[in-house]
């Protein structure tokens, strides 16, 4: 099992819009990287990026981020 794989599976069975807060989120994978907190792109929706892929894979883009508040919310593309 990949590291993002629980927040893929946690999306799949969630609704079309997914506000989480960044602690909810590291519940699922544990500790995200300090880049998830400092740069805003690496929430972009890149299929590249591994943790990106996860929340593709289940259906999801993000649609926000709120740095500040440390909230990300995904909606069902």
């Amino acid at each position: 099992m990949a590291k993002y794989d629980p927040l893929a599976d946690h999306l799949r069975s969630a609704g079309d819009r997914v506000s989480m807060s960044f602690s909810e989120i590291e519940a699922l994978v544990g500790t995200l990287p300090r880049s998830a907190r400092d740069y805003r792109p690496w929430w972009g929706n890149d299929r590249t990026h591994v943790h990106a892929k996860a929340w593709m894979s289940a259906g999801y883009e993000v649609s926000e981020v709120d740095a500040g508040a440390e909230r990300v919310v995904f909606e069902r593309r």
